[in-house]
């Protein structure tokens, strides 16, 4: 993704030894010049692939918290902007693995999906097996920064139908009120799920939404937002959990026409 837009990227491998300085970055004396000098981390760059972000430890994954909100850092009492654009991608281990931490409510809640990849098909592990697969080192850029940015813009100019607003808003209430949901979607998690349908409708070459982009993208959007009851997660993983909760949520509201 980096190469094809032009930008940096960089890797980060989460472990339970990582401190929030190896991210963000640390400031170094020079005692020739008697001044701090700001080493900036791998936070600074337009993609970020915090990989097994989950074990790193729950003081080390707030690092990412204001810069995942904001586009920005804070060190020594300064404040610093983040490239732009700037995303960040994470992995994460089944949360029943040894040396894993659970990721606050907080930080999945800056995240705008989460997608489960799961295991590949067997023509895909085959292509896999016999090194069939697609060198990274291949690709070129299809456009800059500026450009993604520009397409960015464009996003914000998706008209959005009254109507449709308050679809989208019925689903995140209902989200709180479920019998099955003891912590429902935020008004970020509303936000989140605004914006991307409003991508997926100009990916489409549309200039309007309509309520397949809403429905399409709900469960990606706010599975990992959900805080499930026992009895509704029981003999099920979160993520198939949580899908059928947002699936009977989206079978029972009205969908405007």
């Amino acid at each position: 993704m980096a190469r094809l837009v032009d930008g940096t990227f960089r890797r980060l491998q989460c472990t339970s030894d990582l401190l929030p300085g190896d991210i963000i970055g640390v400031s170094i004396y020079r005692p020739q010049h008697q001044e701090f000098e700001f080493r900036p981390g791998p936070v600074f760059a337009n993609f970020l692939l915090a990989d097994e972000i989950n074990r790193a430890t729950p003081k080390t994954q707030s690092a990412l918290l204001e810069a995942m909100s904001e586009d920005q850092v804070s060190v020594d009492g300064r404040t610093m902007p983040l490239p732009d654009p700037f995303m960040v991608i994470a992995t994460q281990n089944p949360t029943e693995q040894q040396g894993t931490y659970p990721l606050p409510e907080s930080q999945l809640d800056r995240f705008l999906m989460r997608i489960e990849i799961g295991y590949p098909s067997h023509q895909q592990e085959r292509a896999i097996l016999r090194g069939e697969i697609l060198k990274p080192q291949k690709l070129s850029p299809l456009l800059g920064c500026e450009e993604l940015k520009a397409i960015q813009r464009e996003v914000d100019q998706v008209h959005v139908d009254p109507d449709l607003v308050t679809y989208l808003l019925s689903l995140v209430e209902r989200t709180r009120t479920h019998e099955g949901v003891t912590l429902g979607v935020s008004p970020r998690g509303g936000q989140a799920l605004y914006r991307a349908a409003q991508a997926s409708a100009l990916l489409d070459g549309r200039a309007f939404l309509i309520p397949d982009d809403i429905k399409q993208l709900a469960v990606p959007v706010f599975s990992h937002r959900l805080r499930l009851t026992a009895q509704a997660s029981f003999g099920h993983a979160h993520a198939e959990a949580a899908r059928k909760v947002i699936e009977q949520i989206l079978a029972s509201a009205e969908v405007p026409a």
